[in-house]
């Protein structure tokens, strides 16, 4: 097989696919944003309809992704071809890297419609034919209940970060050090080729990007220490997305060890 002044993206199997940037051209704080005044994000209006502008970009993301996966999965013909064609993985690994560049490092790009859109589209749809590759390579069963566990632990990290009251935006900096420790584990298991070690990591992965899936399901919300201005609609879904296909990869990467 996917903040100071920081941008990560992986995308290869077992690895982790996120993007987020906080800089002069990222997405400012909503209390850091002229064009975004706190009085003007207070307004409930504006943060209900940015909530679910994202949520709407989201849902339509994760609709195309697993239709990829369902089509990779139980459409045999497909199954044989992507096997044998490999070369289209990483002609889609490009393709996702280079929107995910452009979406990430180009804020004004990101902002402007429709051509923000157009290139979250191209990576949607990107990603999901290598995830739809990725799960290609595992039983159908095993498919199955690595899409049922993550909606079932998504729903229940999105909704319990909307109602809690912690801040888990203020552990950004522990997340970031143990992505990094994250990709140097997953450097050792290319060398290390142990079933055990792979579950392990597996486990660490998915756990983590819950934790961001948290972190940046509450940068929407408007009321932590980070948040997300109300017109990064595009960029709050890329984000929330990676986090979810991530969970997924991991999640099916243990299943998929646990019943060799």
């Amino acid at each position: 097989m996917y903040r100071a002044d920081t941008h990560r993206s992986k995308a290869t199997f077992g690895s982790p696919i996120h993007s987020t940037t906080y800089h002069e051209e990222g997405p400012p704080s909503y209390c850091d944003n002229q064009d975004f005044p706190t009085s003007h994000w207070d307004d409930k209006s504006i943060r209900r309809a940015f909530i679910r502008k994202v949520f709407l970009v989201l849902t339509a993301q994760l609709l195309v992704t697993f239709a990829f996966v369902a089509v990779f999965t139980f459409v045999e013909e497909v199954r044989v071809y992507v096997k044998r064609n490999t070369w289209t993985y990483y002609l889609s690994y490009a393709i996702f890297f280079c929107s995910l560049i452009t979406l990430s490092c180009c804020g004004d790009f990101r902002r402007r419609h429709p051509w923000n859109l157009v290139a979250l589209s191209i990576l949607t749809l990107s990603l999901s034919y290598m995830v739809g590759m990725i799960a290609s390579f595992y039983d159908t069963e095993a498919v199955i209940m690595a899409i049922g566990i993550t909606a079932a632990v998504c729903f229940t990290v999105v909704l319990f970060s909307m109602q809690t009251k912690y801040d888990f935006t203020s552990c950004m900096g522990v997340l970031m050090v143990s992505l990094v420790v994250l990709i140097i584990f997953s450097i050792l298991c290319i060398f290390i080729r142990n079933k055990i070690l792979q579950i392990v990591y597996a486990a660490l992965g998915a756990l983590l990007f819950t934790c961001f899936l948290a972190v940046d399901t509450q940068m929407i919300l408007g009321n932590k220490q980070l948040a997300l201005s109300p017109e990064e609609y595009v960029f709050a879904a890329l984000n929330l997305y990676t986090d979810i296909i991530n969970i997924f990869l991991y999640i099916l990467a243990i299943i998929g060890k646990a019943k060799e």
